[in-house]
């Protein structure tokens, strides 16, 4: 019975207690006011800056994800070098780990449609294309092996592209005119996005042997792959480099992205490497000269780490943003402190008057914590509506931003730790304040 009852005296104290907090702020509103427009603004802050930075994150993300999962390009830089028209299909029985490859030929050439002209980015690849970049056909077929043996004058339009032609109709069936070639359009390709896929919604795509055949081309410049896996695609990687440092007489290769390396050191097989590229020695006659001027003429690419570091330093980027918005909200909860402090001289009469009657230190101590806590929390959630609108307007104006639920979460944990610490100074002088002492200043 006795501990029903001291629990029951508990509830009731902390009852009135917590009601005489929210007198305390209510009595003086302008006051209450401010303290929590310092905390609304860090809050708002946090959320709305850290929303930016997530959103151009994910942006950048996306955008990287959009050239396809586990692809390989290997590029020449050099005129010196480049890719035999078939060298994919050897390269895909040398490495088991490539399961697709395809030639590359990147050329803009003069269309017409009708009354319409004008310059185009072509892109020559093989059948393998719409595999290696998780690309889907919207509308028609893409081009098959058949196509690209026998340099058929066929095409697959980009999203773009081909609602241009028709005003959303599908061109499939139609003709169209490539550096005075009629190509029938054969296809559409699903959109990708505003510059996603490098930009492929606004390009034509041909069998790169016609391509070649376009522009008297031999050989080709680039070559993509693609591994089935994140794993396979940095095992295929160290094969690739090994058969192209053998195959360019006079060669070393430099690795880029590999720990501890210092280039020129040849490629062992316990490396996991996304990045490489093969550069040529220096002519003997160039030795003596100060400064070398190596030529770096392959580079072959994993875009898993292209993503992985654009990820990274985009989530820097938004730690940053956070941390200082974050400052915004030391200055809330010492406007907190500050406040509560002078609350404290200014009601010593009433502390003294509750001495008197009675109530302990822990009542006074709870008293003006609460307070604190109610100032946090209004700020806390005012500056969570006021975070996610600013959002939400700067989507409106185009910019990328989401609502972040770490950064909410976040704020909210750092306003409400803030708010009580600051307020446990003031509470703790306020309820170490004598009563005799606290009535005689009334």
């Amino acid at each position: 019975m006795d501990k029903n009852s001291g629990i029951k005296s508990f509830f009731i104290r902390l009852y009135f207690t917590a009601k005489m907090a929210g007198s305390g702020l209510v009595s003086n509103l302008l006051r209450t006011s401010l303290t929590v427009l310092g905390i609304t603004i860090g809050v708002a802050s946090v959320v709305s800056l850290m929303g930016i930075g997530e959103g151009a994150r994910k942006a950048v993300v996306e955008q990287f994800e959009s050239l396809g999962q586990n692809v390989i390009v290997m590029k020449t830089n050099t005129n010196t070098f480049s890719f035999s028209s078939d060298e994919h299909k050897d390269l895909m029985e040398r490495i088991e780990e490539m399961e697709y490859a395809t030639p590359v030929v990147q050329t803009e050439e003069y269309v017409k449609w009708r009354r319409t002209r004008g310059e185009i980015d072509v892109l020559g690849v093989n059948h393998m294309y719409p595999a290696i970049k998780d690309h889907e056909v919207m509308s028609g077929n893409f081009f098959s092996s058949l196509h690209v043996d026998q340099r058929s004058p066929v095409c697959v339009l980009g999203y773009n592209v081909a609602v241009s032609l028709l005003n959303g109709r599908s061109p499939v069936g139609q003709s169209i005119n490539i550096d005075n070639l009629t190509f029938r359009i054969i296809g559409v390709m699903a959109p990708k996005g505003k510059g996603k896929g490098d930009d492929i919604d606004n390009k034509i795509i041909i069998p790169y042997s016609t391509s070649q055949k376009l522009n008297d081309k031999r050989n080709v410049d680039e070559i993509w792959g693609k591994a089935s896996n994140e794993e396979n695609t940095a095992l295929a990687i160290v094969q690739l480099g090994r058969i192209y440092t053998r195959k360019i007489n006079g060669t070393s290769f430099t690795n880029v992205n590999s720990e501890g390396g210092n280039g020129n050191e040849g490629v062992s097989g316990d490396v996991m490497i996304d990045t490489m590229e093969v550069s040529v020695e220096e002519p003997e006659d160039k030795k003596d000269e100060i400064f070398s001027k190596g030529e770096d003429i392959l580079t072959i690419t994993s875009l898993n780490q292209l993503v992985e570091e654009a990820n990274d330093a985009n989530r820097i980027m938004t730690l940053l943003l956070g941390g200082i918005a974050a400052v915004s909200l030391l200055v809330g909860g010492l406007g907190i402190m500050n406040i509560m402090l002078v609350a404290v001289s200014e009601r010593t009469g009433e502390i003294g008057v509750r001495r008197a009657l009675g109530a302990k230190k822990s009542d006074l101590l709870l008293q003006f914590i609460l307070e604190a806590f109610y100032v946090s929390i209004i700020g806390c959630l005012v500056g969570i509506v006021v975070g996610i609108w600013l959002i939400n307007l700067f989507e409106s104006k185009g910019f990328e931003a989401v609502i972040s639920l770490e950064a909410v979460k976040i704020s909210t944990i750092v306003a409400l730790t803030s708010g009580l610490l600051f307020g446990v100074y003031p509470a703790f002088i306020a309820s170490n304040l004598p009563p005799v002492e606290a009535l005689r200043r009334q």
